[in-house]
């Protein structure tokens, strides 16, 4: 018999279980993970963490039954950001390996991507064993027709490869039956580079992400829900009036001018924006999750930096132009630049010690809860 006590641990780097269910880590106990694994099941019954969060409650069974302390938990890392879901792991590790008191671990994975975190584990924990969890397909779907079917039946395939060949001979089509063949060309390629952007600087991630937020926000009554509502209409308007600031500043100056010219009128209301989002989410990280509040109180401070920052580079760029009707003329641009730097730079240090003191005041509260708990375990 293995002396010690045993965690068996089940890591979603990707966090499927936030991302789709809603689930946050770490989820502690037999009866949360397979909560948390039904949950999971029903969003996508496809996910290959489900098969793992029940194959880390059958191993758990298993130690159980041959007479071993065991403990089953799992883990979740960050959808958008790996590193930060990395660091995040860490931390629910270190809590976890608090409360549980274990000495060893057995690591329950689905992938070789959630391996990459086993260094995290080892720092913190001997590790005694991984189990890969490899789901059996069934032998009809071996064949090319029906893995091509199952594929074109994915969600997530179709809209990626069907919606943009289809909107492409759409567009095509349509440019012939206007009679201008020869756009239709110039248009589809457009097209399909627009949306190969979109993919691949992760814009898709990111609004998908955003709406999931959302949603979350709103069934659990959120602050953030109104705020990233509010947000987005800030940057709606900050779209427009961006927009009209190149209708009225127009010049020939050139691609780098327009884009300055849309940020001088749009960045006020995009930093208003994020602030007005941060805010929202600072509110609800310190009613319900105080322990990550040093993360996100710095963020008022950095939006409200590069968007000073952007602000007085606009100016003083635009001032060295030949727009006649622009506001700002030679020195007072090259003012406003200079002030806006060191602006942002005040508020970026603010942010930092503010960051500094709020972390300093978590983890005088969680030493003075701990002694709580403590006094009153008996």
């Amino acid at each position: 018999m293995v002396s010690g006590r045993t965690l068996i641990l089940c890591i979603d780097r990707d966090d499927d279980l936030g991302y789709k269910a809603g689930v946050r880590s770490p989820i502690i106990g037999r009866a949360a993970c397979l909560d948390a694994a039904s949950t999971l099941a029903l969003a996508d019954p496809e996910d290959s963490d489900v098969n793992a969060i029940f194959q880390a409650v059958k191993t758990h069974d298993e130690l159980v039954g041959r007479g071993e302390e065991v403990e089953v938990v799992i883990l979740t890392g960050d959808h958008m950001h790996m590193l930060e879901g990395d660091r995040k792991i860490g931390d629910d590790l270190d809590r976890v390996l608090e409360k549980t008191r274990v000495s060893s671990c057995i690591l329950i994975s689905d992938g070789v991507e959630d391996e990459y975190v086993l260094p995290i584990i080892q720092s913190r924990l001997p590790v005694s064993g991984i189990r890969r969890v490899i789901v059996a397909q069934m032998p009809n779907l071996e064949g090319t027709y029906y893995i091509i079917k199952k594929l074109l039946d994915d969600p997530k395939v179709a809209r990626t490869v069907l919606i943009p060949v289809g909107l492409g001979m759409l567009i095509y089509a349509i440019a012939y039956l206007i009679g201008y063949p020869e756009g239709a060309t110039i248009v589809v390629v457009g097209a399909i580079g627009f949306y190969l952007l979109f993919k691949g600087l992760g814009f898709d991630e990111f609004f998908g992400y955003t709406i999931t937020s959302l949603q979350v926000a709103l069934r659990r009554g959120r602050v953030t829900f109104v705020s990233y509502i509010t947000a987005i209409l800030f940057v709606i308007v900050g779209i427009i009036i961006g927009l009209y600031s190149l209708l009225v500043y127009y010049s020939d100056e050139g691609l780098l001018f327009y884009v300055l010219t849309f940020a001088y009128g749009a960045i006020g209301w995009f930093t208003a924006a994020g602030l007005i989002g941060s805010i929202g989410r600072i509110i609800d990280v310190y009613l319900n999750e105080t322990h990550d509040l040093g993360r996100v109180i710095v963020l008022p401070f950095f939006i409200s930096a590069i968007g000073i920052i952007i602000y007085g580079i606009s100016i003083y760029m635009l001032s060295l132009s030949d727009i006649e009707n622009f506001p700002f003329k030679d020195v007072i641009g090259i003012q406003y630049a200079v002030f806006a730097m060191i602006g942002g730079l005040v508020l970026a240090f603010a942010g930092v010690y503010i960051q500094s003191v709020v972390n300093r005041w978590i983890e005088e509260k969680e030493k003075e809860e701990e002694v709580i708990r403590n006094a009153f375990t008996p």
